[in-house]
């Protein structure tokens, strides 16, 4: 029993000195520290990330979902060190499990590319914040109004009401149109009338149709003026400043009523005709 206790069996350490109070007196002191690492390391953890989700709330410029984000990565890396620290307690070569992490965070990196991509798009977005929730923008082709922004995809509500995601690595790679940005918005049309009409006349009831309607805004100046002369109509192209909100519906409806008003008017609205001359014999 004597030799087996004294027969050497790792690193030049015996049973014995295995079973020695020393010995379970510094695993138990490792043990202790590993724990009070991995305690502090978690605390330390959440503290960081509420830090950064407060400094998120603190400003209301700045997007909270970035924040959340950057919380959980630090919180996350903070939390690494504290299992590398352990490791470290016990022995461990740390240089080693970082090479492998390492190595293996490039063989995800690789294979995830994509979604990675869409991350670091979904980051930007958040952090310059080319629109918000609620504005009605063009992306990528398609167009709606903004209901979510995460940070691998934005979804869109369409005019139809139809759900669009669209990843976050072609919204930013490619132009945003984004048609809330300003409080404001021009509208434009152009209103054709007969060469026979009377041109004051036509201009005068244009303009009345139009600043009758509240929403036309009268600063800056709209703008009506003899732009075209056609084939068979004088157009006058007409320009009005109006709130974004109602820009859509604004400019449907004044179609509708300069059209009414210069009925109303006497005023003759050309459309297109054909003279067909019959060729004698």
């Amino acid at each position: 029993m004597n030799d087996l206790l004294t027969t050497e069996i790792w690193n030049g350490k015996t049973i014995a000195d295995f079973l020695s109070p020393e010995f379970l007196l510094t695993i138990v002191g490792s043990v202790l520290a590993a724990l009070f690492i991995l305690f502090v390391g978690f605390l330390l953890g959440g503290w960081v990330r509420k830090r950064l989700v407060r400094l998120g709330e603190k400003y209301s410029h700045l997007d909270i979902t970035l924040f959340n984000f950057l919380g959980n990565v630090a919180r996350y890396i903070v939390i690494g060190f504290a299992f590398l620290f352990v490791l470290n307690t016990f022995g461990v070569q740390t240089t080693s499990v970082v090479a492998v992490i390492g190595a293996a965070g490039l063989a995800i990196g690789l294979a995830l590319q994509g979604t990675l991509s869409n991350v670091a798009a979904g980051v930007m977005i958040v952090f310059f914040r080319p629109f918000k929730l609620g504005d009605f923008v063009e992306v990528n082709g398609e167009m709606g109004t903004v209901k979510d922004i995460t940070l691998n995809f934005i979804e869109l509500a369409s005019i139809s009401n139809v759900q669009i995601i669209v990843p976050n690595g072609e919204v930013w790679g490619n132009t945003i149109t984004n048609y809330s940005s300003y409080p404001t918005r021009r509208a434009e049309w152009v209103f054709g009338v007969g060469y026979g009409a009377n041109l004051k006349a036509a201009e005068e009831t244009i303009r009345d149709a139009i600043l009758m309607d509240p929403r036309s805004k009268t600063d800056p100046e709209p703008f009506i003026q003899v732009n075209n002369l056609g084939d068979s109509s004088v157009d006058f192209l007409v320009r009005v400043w109006c709130d974004s909100a109602d820009y859509f519906q604004y400019q449907a409806d004044m179609k509708r009523k300069v059209k009414e008003a210069l009925d109303q008017a006497g005023v003759p609205i050309p459309f297109p005709t054909r003279t067909i001359v019959k060729a004698e014999d």
